[in-house]
């Protein structure tokens, strides 16, 4: 029954991701912001006015990021078709050893063929040709923009309502145990996923600030796009240093004017990523919200199956939300254990006993 469940949760995950996606990254932001909220409520704000300039400064932060990088990312669009000869051209020397294998592979490839490009009469020939990646993402446009209005108007819901879901909580559990203990888990995932996020937040930045001087000090094109970039990938967890050494390479291949230039771009983007993974997010997030990497890395990747940019996105505050849950849970105290990073506590709060 279990394993059956769960098919059909993963299963179910797949098929309502155009609705699944915004709901979840929504309630994510909620829980992110909401202690800022309170803050701005604090100052004498009201739920919805703090509402309002929180998702209006999301908004416009995203206007502007968009705009930003509308110039050079065009530019680079329109360069794509030669991008790859340009980088072909590069690492020719490279490709002259595998010249043999390619021949042979022909070979191999003429003689299953039965005769190489011998047609038999009567016999045609059916070309498929795909239609371009590019129209393809021009046509996915108004979907992903309506699911970006749809998170922030959830957002705005969400945010503008104040405590009003907290207090439906308490008010329909029957226990005053649960209910203390229901709250406690709310305002824990509340400050965690904030601490976390702001982190991150700063830390990505400081990073991008590094790959930008970097890219400017080797001679690439657009380091503040660059620095943009490492800025945004680093939200994703391990794969979004590798598509971003990846990147940096192949645009070193073809701005540079040497191969060896290119892999020294993509060594310095890797030791910057590196350093940051290894010794500045460890120091700043501390043990507290370290997590299982296997765990995370499993975790990003499966979201990314199922949901795409936003999946590798929400996984590691859905991981952060659910080792919440096991700290304050004793039945989940082993899953809690299995999720925390080496050397982190499973429970900094003792959970409520039953004599609390």
């Amino acid at each position: 029954m279990v394993g059956i469940f769960l098919m059909l949760l993963v299963a179910g995950m797949a098929y309502a991701r155009a609705f699944l996606m915004p709901v979840v990254l929504g309630v994510l932001l909620h829980l992110v912001f909401t202690p800022v909220r309170r803050r701005m409520e604090r100052w004498g704000l009201g739920s919805g006015v703090a509402a309002s300039l929180i998702v209006g400064t999301l908004l416009l932060t995203l206007f502007f990021g968009v705009f930003s990088l509308s110039g050079p990312v065009g530019q680079w669009v329109e360069r794509a078709p030669m991008i790859g000869f340009e980088v072909r051209e590069k690492l020719g020397d490279i490709l002259e050893a595998t010249e043999g294998v390619q021949e042979a592979a022909e070979q191999v490839d003429d003689l299953a063929d039965g005769g190489g490009d011998e047609e038999e009469p009567g016999v045609q020939r059916v070309r498929v040709e795909e239609d371009s990646g590019l129209m393809a993402y021009l046509l996915t446009l108004p979907t992903v923009l309506a699911q970006i209005v749809f998170t922030l108007v959830l957002m705005f819901f969400l945010l503008s309502s104040g405590d009003m879901f907290y207090e439906k909580l308490v008010h329909v559990l029957p226990t005053f145990r649960d209910k203390r203990r229901a709250i406690r888990i709310a305002y824990d995932i509340e400050r965690k996923l904030s601490r976390y996020l702001f982190t991150i937040t700063l830390v990505n930045a400081g990073l991008g600030v590094c790959v930008g001087v970097a890219m400017w000090v080797f001679g690439m094109p657009n380091p503040v796009l660059f620095g943009i970039l490492a800025f945004l990938l680093n939200y994703i967890p391990y794969l979004g240093a590798i598509l971003g050494v990846v990147i940096a390479t192949l645009v070193g291949l073809v701005s540079l004017d040497v191969a060896q230039q290119a892999l020294l771009v993509g060594a310095t983007y890797f030791a910057l990523t590196s350093l940051e993974g290894q010794i500045v997010t460890p120091y700043f997030v501390g043990r507290n919200l370290s997590l299982n990497t296997v765990v995370v890395f499993l975790s990003v990747t499966l979201f990314a199956w199922l949901w795409s940019v936003v999946g590798m996105l929400v996984a590691t505050p859905l991981l952060v939300t659910l080792r919440t849950f096991c700290e304050q849970i004793p039945a989940l105290e082993g899953l809690g254990h299995f999720l925390s990073g080496r050397g982190a506590e499973t429970r900094t709060e003792k959970p409520l006993s039953d004599e609390t």
